[in-house]
């Protein structure tokens, strides 16, 4: 579906006409360019956006496909952009990642978007806001998109921070590191990180290109040159979101560690007492059991104090073994 389609002059709007071509002609010749921008579009949709920008099948297939990594694909006529926002859920605790796909040309921008999370209505209308900056060309487009999905990367992480730091306390309070679905919130905690970790972690070499940071010193066509240190400062705050996503698995990781552990601990504790009373339940069950016998010749039989002595002989034998239990932390 075509969810809008202008064309900009100078950093400033004016509605584009219903063929593709004459959109494109009409941006060439006036020195701007066009924005087209489209959702799940279907096959049929596609093909005349294809044809019109002489976009590559093997972009186009990923396109309308979607589920790509993250990446960043030079073609002749084009510069081809993945990304994937993400969508966090305060009511469930869950992340959902989306994908954004751009197409970058000389004087067109063609923007895909697959799934319900960060539409582009509000990107839009900011650089709308910022003539100055939209007056760069479609490199403004590629800059505010990429902007705005990592902005978004650095929100998810605080919320995803203090879940974490909710989990935690739950697992190290004395009583909530037992419940029984302690373990199972850690593991479904591990995979939202992990499908956070799946947006992020593969952008850092396209932001690194696109910023030409490092050995990525050349230029990347149909992206204005200076328009890199706009894209350092996206790369740098992708930089802090992996940084983050690191340090949450690490964390995670050492929660279930602990976790783990507190159970192993938990349940020595639980056979010590158990063993505990087991052996004193063995001392009067090994008396009882000798006396018990039906042998006719036994000394004590016969002794007038022989029933209460064997009594008081239990009781002071349980009375030590309890006192030597508890003392070393058994009871």
């Amino acid at each position: 579906m075509i969810v809008d389609c202008a064309i900009y002059r100078e950093g400033h709007r004016s509605e584009g006409p219903q063929d593709f071509s004459d959109a494109l002609d009409e941006a060439r010749s006036a020195g701007g360019f066009v924005w087209i921008g489209l959702h799940e579009p279907t096959a049929d949709e596609f093909d005349l956006v294809t044809q019109e920008f002489d976009l590559h099948p093997l972009a186009v297939e990923d396109a309308l496909k979607a589920h790509q990594r993250p990446k960043l694909e030079v073609y002749d006529d084009s510069l081809f952009v993945v990304l994937k926002p993400v969508v966090y859920e305060p009511r469930s605790d869950t992340v959902s990642s989306g994908e954004l796909m751009i197409f970058l040309g000389d004087s067109f921008a063609v923007t895909v978007r697959h799934g319900e999370g960060a539409p582009l209505k509000a990107v839009r209308r900011r650089l709308e806001r910022e003539p100055e900056l939209l007056g760069e060309g479609p490199t403004s487009v590629l800059y505010a998109i990429a902007d705005a999905v990592v902005d978004h990367y650095l929100d998810v992480a605080t919320e995803l921070q203090t879940d974490l730091e909710e989990l935690e306390a739950e697992v190290f309070t004395p009583d909530g590191g037992g419940s029984r679905h302690t373990a199972s919130r850690i593991y479904n905690f591990k995979r939202q990180i992990l499908e956070f970790r799946r947006a992020t972690g593969p952008l850092a070499l396209p932001m690194t290109r696109l910023a030409g940071v490092g050995s990525y010193g050349a230029g990347v066509p149909f992206v204005e040159d200076r328009a890199r240190p706009f894209f350092r400062d996206v790369h740098d705050h992708l930089t802090r979101v992996n940084e983050s996503v690191e340090g949450l698995d690490r964390l995670v990781s050492d929660i279930l560690s602990a976790h783990l552990a507190q159970m192993s601990v938990r349940q020595n504790d639980d056979m010590r007492k158990i063993s505990a009373w087991a052996a004193m339940a063995a001392i009067p069950t090994m008396l009882a059991g000798i006396y018990g016998m039906n042998f006719e010749h036994m000394p004590e039989l016969r002794w007038e104090w022989s029933y209460p002595v064997v009594i008081v002989v239990m009781v002071a034998l349980e009375v030590l073994l309890f006192r030597l239990f508890k003392r070393r932390g058994w009871m």
